[in-house]
């Protein structure tokens, strides 16, 4: 295992001192596994008091004393190092009530949350494996270190971060840790929201349709919004699955963007309570994108997730069953509205909520759509109002002042979108003229963009589903 100089440097420090040093934990799965790590956590013998004196030259960052870590600062990044140590009682399944520093490694590795985490190595003294890591790395299996109950009642927050190890590195919980993962997740209604969402926000990324589907104990019991929409049967011929298996082909689907995976994610929690049952036997759900940006938003909150990401996957649910098609004047109108980082988004998540049904004969030409909205911005076309080739100044020096200027503004923006007047300076005061010389230029405002809703058609593109 090659260890950053910046990292060695910190680690024979402690070993030129007397104090038995070893990079642990990640950066030894991760080096294991061929990957280069992202950061090189220390631990070691000596106490913290101990480590402070060893670099009593350095600076230090001290905020995990307490709890037996020291951070060294260096030009690369700062250097964690924690005193071997045994932690008391998780009495909230989050915190330990006290830690005892030790001085051997094994003791220390003992208290890790699964094998592969639970690895140490150092160039003098070598590789430290007391539960056997490196062979479920081997066999891709995920094992709690010990007893797995006792692991999760610990720190429930380690049922999602061992659903997120076994995704991303492709590991399958041996059964007693599958179990106890499953039985013990209402735990984790005891963990701070941020810690839930932080690590929701690190698997998101990840999944694919299988692990969602394999994980629907877990994932339930930290949104449990989706349990309704679990084998939850939508009786249309447009869908062949469930609502929630649905969901998980869509969430695999999208691109990997954080917002496009919550949206994806959380786009169909309205269908429950908006089903009804035709005459024919027919599903459908009316109103369910209003009902699941309420329920996105309801679930990012409770998450304490940032505004921005919150209300873009609020927006993006609200608006996936909006019929978009390959209409140029519409195209504008969005792109001026929404922008092309959410219309895009927009049209992404349609895409795989469109290919995600199961069922074969439904068609939808996206690539035209795709195609047109690259030919529209690539002409830079005027999509705002501060792409017009007229300003407030010069509307100023025609007479109109005060709020009038917005709204004319808005409206010449609306006449060039829907092609009734070109970009042009004078074509625009030409127009400016002449609607102000027959009538009040008040005549030329309505609401703005940002009020207006965009007249677009009330069918979506896969009907009512």
């Amino acid at each position: 295992m090659l260890i950053p100089e910046y990292v060695l440097t910190c680690l024979n420090a402690l070993e030129e001192a007397g104090f038995p040093c070893y990079a642990v934990g990640g950066c030894v799965r991760d080096a294991l596994l061929g990957l280069t790590p992202h950061d090189y956590d220390l631990c070691t013998a000596a106490t913290p008091v101990q480590i402070k004196e060893v670099f009593c030259d350095r600076s230090l960052v001290l905020a995990g004393e307490k709890h037996g870590t020291v951070g060294v600062i260096a030009p690369e990044g700062v250097v964690e190092i924690t005193a071997f140590r045994t932690e008391g009682a998780y009495l909230d399944n989050r915190h330990p009530d006290k830690v005892t520093f030790v001085t051997d490694i094994r003791e220390d590795l003992s208290r890790r949350d699964f094998t592969v985490n639970a690895m140490a190595y150092s160039p003098t003294r070598g590789f430290v494996d007391p539960f056997g890591g490196q062979n479920d790395l081997k066999n891709k299996i995920l094992r709690a270190v010990g007893d797995p109950a006792a692991r999760f009642r610990e720190d429930s927050l380690r049922i999602l971060r061992g659903v997120r190890f076994a995704v991303r590195f492709d590991l399958t919980p041996d059964g007693e840790t599958a179990n106890a993962m499953a039985q013990l997740a209402p735990l984790m209604e005891n963990l701070a929201r941020e810690r839930v969402f932080e690590e929701l926000c690190q698997l998101l990324p990840l999944v694919n349709a299988r692990d969602l589907l394999r994980c629907i104990p877990i994932l339930t019991q930290v949104i449990p919004e989706l349990a309704a929409t679990v084998g939850f049967q939508q009786h249309s011929s447009h869908h062949a699955y469930d609502v929630f298996t649905h969901t998980a082909y869509v969430t695999e689907a999208v691109s990997k963007d954080l917002a496009l995976r919550w949206a994806a994610l959380l786009h169909d929690t309205g269908k429950p309570a908006a089903f009804t049952l035709d005459e024919d036997g027919q599903g459908h759900f009316y109103g369910h994108a209003q009902l699941g940006a309420e329920l996105a938003d309801q679930i990012l909150l409770r998450l304490k997730a940032p505004t921005a990401l919150r209300e873009r996957v609020v927006f993006l649910i609200k608006h996936h069953m909006d019929m978009i098609v390959a209409d140029r004047k519409l195209l504008r109108r969005l792109l001026s509205r929404y922008g092309e980082e959410a219309l895009r988004q927009l049209m992404d998540l349609q895409k795989a909520d469109f290919t995600s049904k199961g069922v074969t004969g439904d068609y939808f030409d996206f690539g035209e759509i795709d195609t047109m909205i690259d030919e529209i911005i690539a002409q830079e076309s005027c999509l705002t109002v501060r792409d017009l080739a007229v300003n407030g100044h010069d509307l100023m020096a025609l007479g109109i002042t005060g709020q009038a200027i917005g709204r004319t503004l808005n409206a010449l923006l609306d006449a060039v979108l829907e092609e009734q007047l070109p970009n042009e300076k004078a074509a625009l005061i030409e127009h400016i003229k002449t609607v102000c010389h027959s009538e009040p230029a008040r005549t030329l405002a309505w609401e703005s963009p940002e009020q207006e809703e965009i007249a677009t058609p009330v069918t979506s593109v896969t009907g009512s589903q």
